[in-house]
């Protein structure tokens, strides 16, 4: 009960966006461009929007204007998970107690990858009108082949309804009318499709033209089942989730996603491997983000999965020297002990197989905005973007660890203090029954 009104009251106390001009002024500016951090440099927020970014002897504080001196301290973008799942199955209070810890470790936006859709389109909305302490959610319907359906987890996430019969989750196969089936999706305020399993090539792009030519973004799992990696990137979707699954261009790809087995990582780990070469070769051109979701093959499971940690890194590591670029993503959820976000884990996998800081920022803020569909309204600090900023002591482009010196988040204006975080507790994470 405490619990939940100091939460409460953290969102009372938020600084009204609407109503407040604020100059934060004086602090090394990391835009999340991925270039150089600019000392000296103050940002202008009026409302959600930032209205200017200059050198602070430049830009003096409006009349009105509520001034935060930040001299010394460090000014980046809001960090974005390219891959949640908040509803899988729906719960509430679990979904709440992720988008909190998210939000005050200074997360201000994610993708959610397909879920059961009634639920999480609350939460956006909640989130959006500042009823819940949480990140912007950007959400994809999803689309799978019949033979898919039989997942348990289809069943959680369409609860009353036949699974594959929903606007949210939809079975595909070649008498569906694609148009409908997108147009479906399209009305559950969905920012993309997520073309998921158990379907070939051509409808890969059957599916991700249709989505295109509705406005939707295409979010794929890099190998479909039968379709494989290259036949996927040749379909021009937006994000590729899963650096592991690259391995089966070279591995052999499976017929359907039920019949996937363990990969053997010892032909990845001695040199770059030509078969995932020609993959990343169709991406880079074609500007096909890689959602790599590494930490998650590093996390401890009763029995063997699909890759190992150290798999998954030398793909990861083999996309990003191959100028792939890269988002971060999670898909899994850090236990309730754990006072930072998920995503934390990712950054500093990221970094162990090699990125320079500077780089895991950059896929954490401007590609994770590229891979939402978002980049005009986030991801980088610049006029006329949401003002989603955080405030940091020490410098996490020599440390990629010095993003837990978080001290502010600001997300679409709204200020988020640190010391307001009210930790998790176990009955938070606990799973729906």
């Amino acid at each position: 009960m405490i619990r939940s009104v100091l939460a409460a009251l953290a969102v009372m106390l938020a600084t009204p966006a609407a109503a407040e001009t604020v100059l934060y002024r004086g602090a090394t500016l990391i835009d999340g461009t991925g270039g150089r951090p600019r000392p000296g440099m103050s940002v202008l927020v009026e409302g959600e929007r930032i209205r200017a970014v200059l050198p602070a002897d430049r830009l003096p504080p409006p009349a009105g204007a509520r001034v935060v001196d930040l001299t010394g301290k460090y000014l980046l973008p809001g960090l974005i998970d390219s891959h949640e799942h908040l509803a899988t199955p729906p719960n509430r209070r679990r979904a709440e107690a992720i988008l909190r810890r998210d939000l005050f470790g200074g997360v201000t936006a994610v993708r959610d990858m397909a879920d059961d859709l009634r639920a999480v389109a609350d939460l956006s909305r909640a989130s959006l009108k500042g009823e819940i302490p949480a990140p912007d959610i950007h959400y994809a319907a999803l689309f799978a082949g019949r033979s898919f359906f039989d997942d348990p987890r289809t069943a959680a996430t369409t609860y009353g309804f036949r699974p594959g019969e929903t606007p949210w989750m939809q079975a595909i196969d070649e008498r569906t009318d694609l148009r409908q089936a997108v147009t479906l999706a399209r009305g559950t305020s969905a920012t993309a499709i997520k073309i998921y399993a158990n379907l070939d090539a051509r409808l890969v792009r059957r599916l991700a033209a249709e989505a295109r030519r509705q406005g939707l973004k295409v979010w794929v799992h890099t190998a479909v089942y039968p379709a494989t990696p290259a036949e996927v990137a040749k379909a021009r979707p937006d994000v590729m989730s899963h650096a592991c699954s690259l391995a089966h261009q070279t591995a052999g790809t499976p017929a359907s996603y039920q019949s996937r087995t363990p990969i053997a990582a010892s032909r990845f780990l001695a040199s770059d491997d030509p078969g995932v070469g020609r993959v990343l070769a169709l991406m880079k051109p074609r500007e096909i983000i890689l959602d790599a979701t590494t930490s998650i093959y590093h996390q401890p499971r009763p029995r063997p999965g699909l890759c190992s940690g150290e798999l998954s890194d030398a793909l990861v590591r083999q996309a990003w020297q191959a100028g792939v670029q890269i988002s971060a993503g999670t898909d899994w959820v850090a236990p309730a002990a754990d006072p930072w976000p998920t995503l934390h884990h990712e950054l500093a996998a990221l970094v162990k197989l090699g990125m320079p800081p500077s780089e895991v920022i950059r896929a954490a803020t401007f590609n994770g905005a590229r891979a939402a569909g978002r980049l005009s309204d986030m991801g980088s600090i610049a006029p006329g973007k949401l003002a989603n900023l955080i405030v940091t002591d020490r410098d996490p482009t020599a440390d990629i660890e010095n993003l837990k010196t978080l001290e502010l988040t600001v997300k679409r204006g709204r200020e988020h203090r640190r010391a307001d975080f009210v930790p998790l507790s176990e009955a938070d994470l606990e799973e729906a029954s």
